[in-house]
């Protein structure tokens, strides 16, 4: 069974329309329907999100299909390699992954499994959590809109199109958005200055060039 009667397979077992799933997938139901003709394939990403959404392995969705191989994940000693998303800036109303939001793709390597979820990085600009996360380092971030105190997250302020990384601080009904320089000054989210948290940082990596 090839990959596009696999999906057809599986969302038609969990009742979904091409457009539901689209919808779920951050893609265009034309998109659905060309991966189920068998003129295009799903790109990874697509595949773990698809595997989540079916509660099922990749193996289930790719299997029997050799030209589809999840080359992308890869187990070597302990190592998991997992190509992610970039995301640039990120389009209001739209899901977090939705094609007019990635800039392209970057391969991550996990020691042990990924994290489980939705994974996309983002580019980190700025000094402001040095010198914990220097400033252009990409940071792997797992989709999730809360974070515990003292963690840090992915943050979209106001109408912002792009990402902010900060360390959460919950106080009262205040969010702070908390820098690890002492050289910037904290962002506070309430009612009149409001923000969402997308995800939770879980990764990142630096270049050691200068």
């Amino acid at each position: 069974m090839n990959i596009g009667t696999q999906i057809k397979k599986l969302r038609k077992e969990h009742h979904y329309t091409q457009a539901h799933l689209a919808e779920l997938l951050g893609t265009k139901p034309t998109t659905v329907a060309s991966w189920e003709q068998g003129r295009n394939k799903p790109l990874m990403d697509k595949v773990q999100k698809m595997a989540i959404i079916f509660g099922v392995p990749i193996s289930e969705i790719v299997e029997e299909d050799s030209t589809t191989t999840p080359t992308n994940i890869i187990y070597n000693e302990g190592l998991q390699r997992v190509s992610v998303p970039i995301l640039g800036e990120i389009a209001c109303g739209d899901p977090i992954t939705a094609e007019e939001n990635i800039d392209g793709y970057t391969e991550i390597i996990f020691e042990g499994k990924a994290p489980k979820g939705t994974l996309f990085a983002l580019r980190c600009k700025g000094h402001s959590m040095e010198p914990t996360i220097p400033n252009g380092s990409l940071v792997t971030i797992r989709e999730q809109p809360t974070v515990e105190d003292g963690e840090i997250a992915a943050v979209l302020v106001d109408h912002d199109s792009e990402a902010t990384l900060k360390r959460i601080k919950h106080q009262g009904n205040l969010v702070m958005l908390m820098p690890d320089n002492k050289e910037y000054d904290p962002i506070i989210l309430d009612e009149n200055h409001p923000g969402r948290i997308i995800g939770k940082a879980v990764l990142f990596t630096a270049s050691l060039e200068k």
